[in-house]
């Protein structure tokens, strides 16, 4: 099918996820589950195909790999989307005018989601079941990289859910992986509702600029550790090496420490030590350079870049004030977290720096919808509208106002 073609039959079934009960919505994310383990052979099948077809030895590939671990952990997102509440229906706030009329405020699905994403295939797993809980169509659009296994994953995952009786079509997979394909998928203004990009800055950038369909901003994550000058070093050792090197290729990955000058001068070498034992290259300004000799120069843009490598850049400042104003200048407002035993530093970092999750005492690796109790995510929003953080179900939703009257009319 064409783009437009596959757009258009989303929305024409858009009703089989938004008028179904949440039983009918738990039957389907459970079948879906259960037959992603049952069939992990197929899709680990398919995804050898991809992989054997990516030569290339970065960060991407990491994102690309499938396992049998990681299909489990796709699977229990999908269970845990059971346990939590359906917004749909949700009245968020009701009121009664003087002249009698009763105003609610509901929670609504978005309708069709069109999700674009590059070699990522748990995104195509975790969308198609929040869009579902959410009441969504969903329009899938992947990188060619990852074609065979995202198309194996919703062949599985319709299959399972057709198996129980229920209409599989508001689940649709883009056969067109061209570049060209992608800016009209953009374009789908009349099939698609919000359009939603998961990927490097270039995709994000590329969306916004050429998107006729109202975008919600998933963004790049240069994020921050900044540990204060009253820090515990072995907290503050445990923090920065899970955040840097737990997962390198993940948009929470630390890829900046900022330390105190007071902190820095007792303890900078053995805060660094399990990093540069780990392998990670670490540039940093000249206080740093002049601490720890093996931190290599720093150029002013790699303070502002998202390595997504074994990779980091520090930087030493005066106080809690210089930190939160170099992170906030340099941060892509994604997460940012402080190591501090000292409250009021703490409570300042978390009110004054202006990112969509900020840490204390804890890894931003955090910042997934899984560990946030959402079952999954289709993104992290680093944008004000219309969602912030990790985007769950809520986040998947509009509302609109049903008012009840009983024949008042306008004066």
């Amino acid at each position: 099918m064409t783009i437009s073609e596959t757009c258009r039959v989303a929305k024409e079934h858009a009703g089989a996820a938004a008028y179904s009960t949440e039983a009918q919505k738990n039957s389907m994310l459970t079948l879906a589950a259960d037959a992603l383990l049952a069939r992990q052979n197929e899709i680990l099948a398919a995804n050898a195909e991809d992989l054997k077809r990516f030569t290339r030895e970065d960060s991407l590939r990491d994102r690309l790999v499938l396992t049998e671990g990681r299909i489990a952990g796709i699977a229990e997102g999908l269970r845990q989307l059971t346990a939590l509440p359906c917004p749909v229906g949700e009245v968020i706030e009701e009121h009664t005018t003087a002249n009698g009329l009763d105003i609610a405020r509901v929670r609504v699905p978005f309708g069709v989601v069109g999700i674009i994403y590059e070699a990522r295939p748990n995104v195509t797993a975790d969308a198609i079941g929040l869009c579902l809980k959410s009441g969504n169509a969903v329009v899938l659009r992947g990188s060619k990289d990852a074609y065979s296994s995202n198309a194996a994953i919703v062949r599985v995952m319709k299959e399972a859910i057709a198996s129980g009786g229920f209409d599989p079509d508001f689940i649709q997979l883009l056969e067109d992986c061209t570049r060209e394909g992608a800016r009209e998928f953009m374009r789908q203004k009349a099939y698609l509702d919000v359009l939603i990009p998961r990927g490097s800055a270039s995709l994000i950038q590329s969306t916004l600029e050429n998107a006729t369909v109202p975008v919600i901003e998933t963004g790049t994550g240069n994020c921050h550790v900044y540990v204060e000058k009253s820090a515990d070093l072995e907290m503050a050792k445990r923090i920065l090496l899970n955040a840097k090197t737990q997962r390198i290729s993940v948009c929470n990955a630390c890829e900046s420490l900022v330390v105190d000058e007071a902190f820095a001068k007792a303890h900078l070498a053995d805060l660094l030590a399990p990093l540069l034992e780990k392998g990670v290259d670490i540039v940093g300004d000249e206080r740093a350079r002049s601490l720890v000799p093996a931190v290599k120069p720093a150029a002013e843009e790699d303070f502002y870049t998202e390595y997504l490598a074994m990779k980091i850049s520090v930087k030493i400042v005066k106080d809690v004030e210089e930190a939160i104003a170099f992170i906030n200048e340099h941060s892509t407002h994604h997460s940012e977290c402080i190591v501090t035993e000292e409250k009021g530093a703490a409570e300042k970092f978390l009110r004054e720096i202006d990112s969509a999750c900020v840490y204390h005492n804890a890894s931003t690796r955090f910042t997934d919808g899984f560990e946030f109790g959402f079952g999954a995510e289709m993104g992290i929003s680093t944008q004000k509208l219309h969602a912030r953080g990790p985007m769950g179900l809520r986040e998947l939703t509009s509302y609109k106002f049903l008012i009840r009257g009983s024949g008042q009319v306008r004066e």
